[in-house]
């Protein structure tokens, strides 16, 4: 049976009609291609004499690329559907040639054809250009000078022969050289007829290192096989059909060139158009993350829009199509990212498994505190003591107390248990969010019961000093918090988490199984020290147990952690991604320029950065809106939002973001008085098509908009808390306040439009 490969489509949106037409197509070339009706034919003419076309109806062709090796079926690499004419014209045009170089396919149009042999003569050391080997170093630049007017390249320290002997085509490779900005560059890079170049050298301009780039798209490296690819030694346009089918599998083929295994992939790959680029074709850097074993817990982080969840899913798939009977656990921070995930699975594979029972073979999602509840629910009278006189997993980690634990304790009770217990708390200490943030990073973790082992305990990472004296009022609010909470048989989230973690611990001990074999983590900087714990306790330690996606440059809640006190050890075992797939260089400039980098700490407790850090788009400038009165920003709100409308967007396309729901309801009202429907979107609500979104930014963590309003940024209500907290906590207090509007700032694809009336926000940046 012939093998269906989707290759780069040349054409724009095809409509549902021919889109089916082309599923039937190739879902009966997939069959045989001696099919009655298909007429797979070559084409007199041709520069390639592999190229065909096949008749999808009367008016619509496919163009295809014939693969026949000797010890397999014939492989048809499908180019897209082209109207009959349209569809001679660039089958004559096309060819799949591999770069001599490495061993990339790589697919050229005619107007590049007639330039390749010279093209690919002189990156192999022809004539005229650096020889192969040749150790041309790069030029020291003058000191005190302006970077600006330097070829971005130059800067980095990359050189023309570096380019050739990577197998970037000559005449990119020159024009790449002599661009100084790096909006230029982006568009140059997004003219190649071969998307890993135009990847490689953007990788370059922002300050990858050369060997790093090589490992990045496979080049010269090895496998997870063992195996690395080695460019055939025939000329061009003499290459065997079995070296194409080599060269079509290298990583970085995988870019514009996807196998496809059945026909509910071919499917999707033709009816989805927005969604298919990453169910198909996935950069080499995140395909390798997706599929490489690990022999251990790994840690995958990068900034926002870079593919952590899309590596994630495609992990999924790969675990549960590598061994139907493995327990996997696809799980995040709240209950909304949980149903995404969910949505985004059924999208890139509706016949993975998915489970609703934890423990049972297939992929089980919830979010950590959901998972944490089910295990408590489900062992109810296990969690107290037994005859045997073990104090049981409540007691161990909350002391004595009865078992019942399934209510949620108010986030009120720290006001009232410092009312109660706090007479001896320093004013300065008067702080509900200090006092739960030690609760849930010191007092849980260490699993502190009595007030000597609080005096004796270790804080690392807690910016506030803490006496003796002052140990003890704590320890005071604390006895008074878990007293009230007892008394009405709650626990706060944490508190579940850890008697959850607890109990698996003690099942495990007993000669039990954990109920998972391979858990999954998305958004892991946002979780506190118990649900890590908790995390921790669902899967024995070994091979592919857990593989966590973060970015402490987006963490909105919680504290600082290390993931090594945790029993998470990834040392070793971390990759970061840098590549942004949804948030253009413009607005992705403006969004890193919001953040204090020096002072973000990741989950292995180094500096976080965005060195490196770029976007694969272009766009326009982010606009900064200054209003004098909150009627001029409603006002000024409303004629940008049907600006949009009017160019064409889908209203839901649209996101209008803010700080708090209140907000968002004056900001609705607002908008119904100057004849814009937009509609507040809560945290359980779906996005419907039809009207504007507005939510806030808490809200709108995993979302994404081709164009965003940033609503109300003269005032940031988490500033305004900061005084009630100690002096040592403010400052991570304000990490977080710009990570939020970091993360609100990212939700824009295309455009993003920053508004405030009077005096700004400190936290923005002064210019875009």
């Amino acid at each position: 049976m012939p093998q269906i490969i989707f290759g780069p489509q040349q054409t724009g949106k095809l409509d549902g009609s021919v889109k089916k037409a082309a599923f039937a197509f190739l879902e009966k070339l997939g069959e045989s291609d001696a099919t009655p009706g298909l007429h797979i034919e070559p084409i007199e003419g041709t520069i390639d004499p592999r190229v065909r076309t096949g008749r999808i109806n009367d008016f619509w062709r496919a163009v295809l690329v014939k693969i026949q090796g000797q010890a397999s079926d014939a492989h048809y690499v499908y180019l897209g559907a082209y109207p009959h004419d349209d569809a001679i014209t660039f089958a004559k045009t096309v060819q799949l040639v591999i770069n001599p170089r490495n061993g990339i396919a790589e697919l050229v149009a005619a107007d590049a054809a007639s330039a390749v042999e010279a093209a690919i003569a002189g990156a192999l050391g022809g004539e005229g250009t650096v020889p192969v080997g040749a150790t041309e170093k790069p030029k020291p630049l003058p000191e005190d000078v302006d970077m600006t007017v330097y070829p971005l390249l130059e800067t980095q320290g990359v050189t023309l022969d570096q380019l050739l002997d990577l197998g970037i085509e000559r005449a990119f490779a020159e024009r790449a050289l002599t661009i100084t900005d790096e909006g230029a560059l982006l568009n140059v890079a997004g003219t190649t007829n071969v998307a890993w170049q135009g990847e490689a050298v953007l990788d370059l301009a922002t300050g990858k290192k050369l060997d790093a780039v090589k490992a990045s798209y496979g080049i010269g490296v090895a496998r997870p096989d063992g195996t690395v690819v080695v460019p055939p030694t025939a000329q061009v346009g003499e290459e065997t059909d079995d070296d194409l089918l080599v060269a079509l599998q290298h990583p970085a083929a995988g870019l514009q060139f996807a196998f496809i295994e059945d026909d509910e992939e071919l499917r999707q790959a033709i009816e989805d158009d927005d969604f298919g680029k990453w169910r198909v074709f996935l950069h080499p850097e995140q395909r390798d993350y997706a599929v490489r074993p690990r022999n251990g817990s790994f840690r995958l982080s990068g900034g926002a829009g870079t593919g952590k969840t899309v590596v994630l899913l495609h992990r999924a798939k790969h675990l549960a199509r590598t061994d139907p009977t493995a327990r996997i656990v696809l799980t995040t921070y709240n209950k909304t990212l949980a149903a995404s995930l969910a949505e985004n699975l059924r999208l890139l594979d509706p016949r993975l498994p998915i489970v609703d029972r934890l423990g049972s073979p297939g992929i089980y999602i919830a979010s950590v505190d959901a998972i944490a509840y089910r295990i408590l629910r489900d062992a109810d009278r296990k969690l107290g003591g037994n005859a045997s006189g073990a104090p049981g997993p409540v007691a161990d980690v909350l002391g004595p107390r009865p078992h019942h634990v399934l209510d949620l304790t108010a986030h009120a009770s720290w006001g009232a248990a410092i009312d109660s217990g706090g007479t001896k708390l320093p004013t300065e200490l008067r702080s509900e969010a200090f006092l739960e943030a030690e609760y849930t990073t010191v007092v849980l973790p260490n699993r502190v019961l009595t007030r000597e082992s609080y005096l004796k305990v270790r804080r690392p990472g807690r910016g506030v000093a803490l006496d003796r004296a002052r140990r003890n009022a704590i320890w005071d609010v604390v006895e008074a918090y878990r007293a009230a909470a007892a008394a009405a048989g709650s626990t706060d989230w944490d508190e579940k988490a850890l008697v959850a973690a607890t109990y698996l611990d003690a099942a495990v001990d007993a000669g039990g199984a954990r109920p998972a074999d391979h858990v999954l983590v998305d958004e892991g900087q946002d979780l506190s020290p118990s649900r890590l714990l908790f995390l921790r306790s669902l899967v024995e330690a070994g091979k592919d147990d857990l593989f966590l996606a973060e970015d402490s440059q987006q963490r909105i809640y919680g504290q600082k952690i290390v993931l090594s006190k945790y029993g998470i050890n990834i040392r070793g075992r971390s990759r970061r991604l840098t590549l942004n797939y949804r948030t253009t260089a413009q607005n992705l400039h403006y969004a890193t320029g919001i953040l204090d980098e020096q002072r973000i700490v990741d989950l292995d407790g180094e500096a976080a950065s965005s060195d490196g850090y770029r976007s694969a788009r272009t766009g326009p400038t982010p606009e900064l809106v200054a209003c004098t009165s909150l009627a001029e920003e409603y006002r000024e709100a409303a004629r940008i939002v049907r600006a949009w409308i009017a160019a064409g967007d889908a209203p839901e396309t649209i996101g209008l973001l803010v700080y708090t729901q209140a907000v968002a309801g004056k900001l609705q009202s607002g908008l119904a008085d100057h004849g814009v429907e937009a509609r507040f979107v809560s945290s359980d609500a779906s996005v419907d098509k039809g009207r504007p979104v507005i939510m806030t930014m808490h809200r709108s963590k995993g979302m994404e908009f081709k164009r965003v309003l940033l609503f109300g940024l003269d005032t940031v209500p988490g500033l305004q808390r900061l005084s009630h907290l100690p002096e040592a906590d403010r400052d991570d207090a304000t990490l977080r306040e710009r990570s939020l509007l970091y993360v609100a700032a990212t939700r824009a694809r295309d455009e993003l439009v920053v508004m405030w009336k009077g005096e700004r926000s400190e936290l923005l940046p002064e210019v875009a």
